[in-house]
């Protein structure tokens, strides 16, 4: 549900208590401080930046204009799922009286305190066009050590800014920070992570973990695994210790090299830059039905659409080529094993698709996952094939109400799913390739929703991928998101991108690539995946599905994401030349539109 200000009765509440404090003098004659008292909020005028401050879904960022006094000022931006509340934890006094002050600009500006131990307390702006001064009091209780300060705006507004931030009261036992981490080591390294180990720190709530002195990961225990490297590539490492007083030094840095790889799962024998393309094998429908043999060499990965289940919780997948009946030039079983094995000596690879629109699979029981094991086994195995590629759609993956953690999921058809495909991956090895065609819904979505939340209510698929792409990222040859039949998503930006344009590619693999947090939440941060272990997925003709893009718009969005040129308004997090390629529903449609999409790929990487 789209919100864009605060509800009409909490307005009118506000107006009146506004309006009744005003009469009783209590905002207009906020108690004078004491001679003892002093500002015991830390960089409230936000000149370094935003240490001391944590901000919600990354919606914080110190600026230099326009600030009300020194060099800098808060600005923060809502969104439509977040309203950009920065907050700073405050040592305090018990049973004392504490005055909160900020000058703020901007449309429905708040400012507020929690945990006093009595009535927390928040005051408001409904316009502010210059700055303007907010004021609140409050008394903490006869037990409250800290509290929080805080401001925030409203879904869906514009960005608001705070400048000069005060708290004024008797001064409880300063926080210090905490002691620089030591003992940092470097254990276990594969293709594409690095474990890492620590002694902890006197003080210390948490800690954040830098790669090349860039932050990626918090966390709060003593050990981490840092993600989405890259193979055969050295590392430097460094933690520092947080508390509510900030962060301490870095640590000595460490160095670790991650070991050799192909991509994660057969990714070594693809070149540097793939096609992949659908081929309706199964079915015929209004693009005609395509032979093996007759697939032009453009394409690099072929997905044989689909392998589907006898029913949707049997896990049980049957996969035969189109009948007669339905495809009149359809190639016989003979046939089609002897083109698969030409493509394979041509170096292509070819995959059977589980899944489709219609095909919905649920492995809710250890005996559906065997069961998937077995049938896809023997699919690989009577047609000579390289791989999987999982095109799980409509209702087969979704979390169960408080199943919130990506890293740790519990929900039966996703730890059954892993599982699967793990099993699959030991049996055949290192040449195994691995796919997935996920749609939006069920990956970036899940950077503002995750599942049905932690107090229910959402749709329960919203970013139900990302624990299976998460737990496989080291068996991942590729992901290619379905960036077509999508509704507008949020990018890193916290604006909303529509499909058809390069935008929406730009932003939804900027996500994919640099990572983001779940459900907003910092804590939570689904790490960015190897460029060689991303396409962008697109229709390859209008008829082919919603969300067509034209070749010059996708010329644009490959030029941003590699080289950092024709980006738009967009400004991506990162420059990627080692991006995998792309991937289109489907050989069959590109065909039908006289090739448009493969030779702009081809032209593109000079194939």
């Amino acid at each position: 549900m789209e919100r864009t200000g605060p509800p009409a009765r909490l307005t009118g509440l506000l107006a009146a208590f506004s309006a009744a404090l005003l009469t009783a003098g209590g905002l207009a004659a906020a108690p004078s401080a004491a001679a003892a008292d002093s500002d015991l909020a830390r960089n409230g005028g936000f000149e370094a930046g935003l240490d001391g401050w944590s901000c919600t879904a990354g919606s914080g960022a110190a600026v230099s204009t326009p600030v009300r006094t020194g060099t800098s000022a808060l600005k923060a931006t809502p969104s439509g799922g977040d309203n950009a509340r920065c907050s700073q934890s405050v040592t305090v006094e018990p049973d004392s009286t504490y005055t909160l002050s900020a000058w703020v600009q901007g449309s429905y500006v708040y400012l507020g305190a929690d945990g006093t131990g009595t009535t927390d307390v928040s005051t408001w702006t409904q316009s502010a066009a210059d700055w303007k001064q907010l004021t609140t009091t409050f008394r903490t209780g006869p037990a409250t050590t800290s509290v929080t300060v805080y401001t925030h705006g409203w879904y869906g507004t514009p960005a608001y800014y705070a400048d000069d931030l005060t708290l004024i009261g008797p001064g409880g036992d300063p926080a210090e920070l905490p002691a620089t981490p030591t003992g940092l080591k470097a254990g276990t390294a594969t293709a594409s992570s690095v474990d890492l180990s620590w002694t902890g720190s006197s003080g210390a709530t948490g800690y954040n973990v830098y790669r090349g002195g860039a932050k990626v990961l918090s966390v709060t225990g003593t050990s981490a695994t840092v993600t989405g490297l890259a193979a055969s590539t050295a590392y430097s490492f460094q933690v520092a210790a947080t508390n509510s007083a900030g962060e301490s030094a870095k640590s000595a840095a460490v160095s670790a090299t991650t070991t050799a790889g192909g991509g994660g799962g057969g990714g070594g024998s693809l070149p540097a830059h793939a096609l992949v393309g659908y081929l309706h094998s199964s079915f015929a429908n209004g693009s005609g039905y395509t032979r093996m043999a007759d697939v032009p060499d453009s394409w690099d990965v072929i997905d044989l659409a689909f392998g589907e289940p006898t029913s949707v919780t049997s896990g049980d997948i049957r996969f035969s080529l189109c009948p007669v009946s339905e495809c009149p030039n359809v190639e016989s079983a003979a046939e089609f094993k002897a083109a698969i094995k030409a493509k394979q000596a041509a170096g292509k690879k070819v995959l059977i698709s589980i899944g489709g629109q219609n095909g919905q699979v649920q492995l809710s029981t250890t005996a559906a996952r065997d069961t998937f094991v077995s049938s896809v086994s023997k699919i690989i195995d009577e047609y000579g094939l390289d791989g999987l590629d999982i095109d799980f759609e409509g209702h087969s993956l979704s979390l169960n109400t408080g199943d919130t953690d990506f890293r740790n999921p519990t929900t039966p058809v996703i730890v059954n799913l892993i599982s699967a495909v793990k099993t699959l991956k030991a049996k055949y090895g290192d040449k195994f390739v691995l796919t997935m065609a996920p749609e939006t819904f069920f990956v970036q979505l899940g950077h503002q929703y995750y599942g049905s939340g932690p107090w229910g209510g959402q749709d329960p698929r919203a970013g139900a991928y990302l624990p299976v792409i998460h737990a496989l990222r080291d068996d991942l040859t590729l992901l290619h998101v379905q960036d077509y039949n999508s509704g507008s998503i949020m990018g890193l930006d916290n604006q909303y991108h529509s499909m058809g344009g390069a935008d929406f590619h730009i932003a939804m693999t900027d996500m994919l690539l640099a990572g983001f947090p779940v459900a907003g939440d910092q804590t939570k941060v689904f790490p960015g995946l190897r460029p060689d272990q991303v396409s962008i997925g697109l229709p390859a003709s209008t008829q082919a599905g919603n969300g067509y893009t034209s070749p010059a718009e996708v010329t644009k969005a490959l030029n941003c994401l590699t080289k950092k040129t024709t980006c738009g308004s967009y400004a991506t997090h990162g420059t990627w030349p080692g991006l995998r390629g792309l991937m289109t529903w489907s050989i069959n449609w590109d065909r039908f539109n006289n090739g448009e999409f493969s030779q702009n790929f081809d032209a593109y990487f000079g194939s």
